[in-house]
């Protein structure tokens, strides 16, 4: 049964400082609301329990792809379809690019966000990985100023984070560094407009033939995106030959030792973890054949 629009309020503030405002004064009264996609999901289904929502679109200090020559910040506000055509993400940060290209249909690219797709705290979510795996930074905004921490802390349990009921998502930042590799894949029921069964994200960046950085990062099956810590520490420092030559066995367990993937209406546990697994030393075997 679908929800009862009546039932429900959606209050359009001209200004931020007004919505940070109004979100200090009544904590956790209002809903944030991005671009919709995921809100219009439930509600059609009846589920939806928030009643009062808070519309951020009129605010430009939330839009935009903002470029430095140390960084590119993206704004909570920039949706799929900006991500997946802007040149700079395209050429310095690919996966991000594909994991917007692979995040439902056109309709949804252009009017879903990227703050939505991680305020909305799905373990499933499609660019959560790729973000983790290039160690992006989170800005949460509220009206005493921005607060900052690494992406790969944010996300705290299911659809849980580390985001105060004053704070919205002002948006990521990425830094720009040369020489990365990057390898993502989704796996899901169909080639396109499916949620992931599992999601992988994984770079590593080299300096003088030798790894001195490794991001590696799982969506949909763990609570929160699964970062490879022990798998990334055992690449850092050899090349890209000897990491190819790395035990399979060895980099399967690694990888494992990050996620719990469960049984749902999707898929297995089991299935996840055996092809979690094969993605990650897949990726390492075939380390020399990716391109910076």
């Amino acid at each position: 049964m679908r929800a009862y629009v009546p039932d429900f309020d959606i209050t359009v503030p001209d200004r931020l400082d007004d919505a940070l405002k109004m979100l200090a004064e009544k904590p956790g009264f209002y809903r944030p609301l991005a671009g919709g996609t995921d809100l219009m999901v439930v509600f059609n289904a009846g589920h939806q329990i928030y009643k009062n929502f808070l519309s951020l679109h009129k605010f430009q200090e939330l839009h935009g792809i903002h470029v430095t020559d140390e960084e590119v910040e993206i704004r909570a506000l920039a949706t799929y379809t900006d991500l997946r055509y802007h040149p700079i993400l395209k050429a310095e940060f690919p996966m991000l690019c594909q994991a917007a290209a692979e995040s439902g249909a056109g309709a949804i690219q252009n009017r879903g966000t990227i703050g939505g797709n991680i305020g909305n705290g799905s373990p499933a979510a499609d660019t959560p990985p790729a973000l983790a795996a290039y160690g992006a930074e989170i800005d949460l905004i509220s009206k005493d100023g921005v607060r900052s921490l690494p992406f790969r802390n944010f996300q705290t349990g299911y659809k849980q984070m580390d985001l105060r009921p004053e704070e919205l998502i002002r948006g990521v930042r990425l830094k720009r560094k040369s020489g990365r590799l990057h390898s993502y894949r989704k796996v899901g029921t169909r080639k396109a407009q499916a949620i992931s069964k599992v999601c992988f994200a994984a770079t590593v960046r080299l300096e003088s033939g030798k790894i001195v950085e490794a991001g590696i990062a799982y969506g949909s099956v763990a609570p929160t995106v699964g970062c490879c810590e022990k798998l990334e520490q055992k690449l850092v420092g050899l090349s890209l030959a000897e990491a190819s030559k790395l035990d399979p066995m060895e980099v399967k367990k690694l990888a494992g030792e990050s996620i719990s993937p469960i049984d749902d209406i999707r898929s297995s546990g089991e299935y996840r973890l055996k092809v979690a697994k094969n993605l990650a030393a897949d990726f390492v075997s075939n380390l020399e054949n990716l391109n910076v």
